[in-house]
């Protein structure tokens, strides 16, 4: 499979090129956790605009920041040469040339200079709100990001004009970097390493997953071996990094409610909403709740990790260093592969739920999960029109078969979900399975309307 230099991102860009021609000022946020490809989809949408000035920000002192930053956008701008080494004097001068600039690693400026902010919102204010510029903020460390430039508190609040909130690849466009072409690998790729660019980037298309799974994570020299414990130390420094890497250990491993992470990890419950909250800031925990509630008014909830490798590290890798380095090239064979197919059942859930508005368009109110007490659902989507689509999934070596679809029917009834006006559900029930179906639920399927079978093969394909 041939691997792109970029892929997609066609929303990003469209927004960047708009800014970019726009006829008044532009300040524009970019921001998400690392390996995203913020960088990436910068310096693609600036490849045509003669006038963009690209600089990336180092972890130096203010004054060698502003010299680099002189020498990079000179090459563009002579007449900065001449210009006062200070923020505002040259961004003045380049809002004079309706220049489109790209501060990228922009948290590192705030950390040489907390001042920054407030230097570029005076001189926004005063000078290049009347000018044709476009101002580009980049930034990998969300809780800088969130707290510098788009908080309430931050001086720069109510100037940018518009903000992208990166995220990773869809598995459609994530697909081109996996190896092998058959859906269910397509759908196992993505349950260990997502959509993030920088994890498809070191993916062998010409080996098997198993083996880009051996040399990439498992093995101690893999480039992705030490990842994540890379990205927590780099956002979170040195302060209680265990007590993060334990919770989302906890989580990867099956405990998903709030009793069972404090316990598991040994925090106390009442402080446990910290450590979650800024994990989901981070973009690496995210928060169920059943789809039919609301979210601001139930205390159900769960907790799950949102991106694929975390999940597989924490689950395979993290603490066991030792028996990794002993079983060598051994260690997927004898580590994972015995249990990667109950690893992966909660990922194929995922896969199935974001496939939904593509497998039976409709206009969701909501999709995701849905439980109450003994019953539970792996698909819930919740019709504009009134239709309740009710989901199995199965990630199993046997087929689905009349009695699975009876246990969907019947638990399919306990979901309570009023629409506004009051009208009765209309039901539509799918089978989600990686092994296919028995003859008898596919002849049912056949007579019936209100239900669709579903393998990796029509969910990819």
């Amino acid at each position: 499979m041939t691997q792109r230099r970029f892929v997609n991102r066609a929303d990003e860009l469209e927004t960047l090129r708009t800014a970019f021609h726009s006829e008044q000022a532009e300040l524009l946020v970019i921001y998400g956790r690392r390996r995203l490809g913020k960088s990436a989809l910068v310096r693609e949408a600036t490849t045509d605009i003669d006038d963009a000035v690209y600089w990336q920000a180092t972890e130096e002192t203010p004054e060698v920041q502003l010299a680099d930053f002189v020498t990079t956008a000179s090459e563009t701008f002579p007449l900065l040469e001449d210009i006062q080494r200070d923020w505002e004097a040259l961004l003045r001068a380049l809002g004079r040339q309706d220049a489109v600039v790209v501060l990228d690693e922009f948290p590192y400026l705030v950390q040489s200079d907390e001042a920054l902010p407030s230097k570029i919102q005076r001189v926004w204010d005063t000078q290049l709100e009347d000018t044709n510029m476009t101002l580009v903020l980049v930034g990998s460390s969300i809780s800088v990001m969130e707290e510098k430039v788009l908080g309430g508190g931050s001086p720069l609040y109510g100037r940018r004009t518009g903000a992208i909130d990166l995220p990773p690849l869809s598995i459609d466009d994530a697909r081109q970097f996996y190896p092998g072409d058959d859906p269910d690998t397509t759908v196992q790729s993505w349950g260990v390493f997502g959509g993030t660019p920088y994890y498809l980037r070191a993916l062998d298309p010409s080996a098997t997953l198993a083996e880009n799974i051996q040399a990439r994570i498992l093995s101690e020299h893999g480039v992705l071996h030490n990842e994540p414990e890379f990205l927590l130390r780099t956002e979170f420094g040195i302060r209680e990094p265990q007590t993060y890497y334990t919770i989302l250990r906890a989580i990867a491993t099956g405990n998903h409610e709030t009793s069972e992470i404090a316990n598991f990890a040994g925090v106390d419950s009442n402080s446990l909403g910290s450590y979650l909250s800024k994990l989901r800031r981070l973009r690496l925990v995210e928060r169920d709740i059943p789809v039919t509630a609301n979210p601001n008014a139930t205390r159900k909830s769960r907790y799950r990790l949102k991106e694929p490798l975390f999940r597989f590290w924490f689950r395979y890798v993290y603490g066991q260093t030792g028996k990794l380095v002993q079983l060598g090239d051994a260690a997927y064979e004898e580590l994972v592969e015995p249990t990667f197919t109950d690893y992966m059942g909660p990922m194929f859930e995922i896969v199935c739920q974001n496939a939904l508005p593509s497998l039976l368009p409709n206009t969701y109110q909501g999709i995701g999960y849905w439980w109450h007490r003994n019953h539970e659902l792996d698909v819930v989507g919740l019709g504009s029109d009134g239709t309740l689509v009710a989901g199995e999934c199965k990630y199993t070596t046997r087929e689905m078969t009349e009695g699975d679809l009876a246990d969907l029917e019947r638990t399919a009834q306990e979901v309570q979900w009023s629409r506004d006006g009051g009208e009765e559900l209309t039901y539509h029930y799918c089978c989600f399975c990686r092994s296919g179906f028995s003859d008898g639920l596919r002849s049912t399927a056949a007579e019936r309307d209100d239900l669709s079978l579903f393998t990796p093969s029509d969910i990819i394909e």
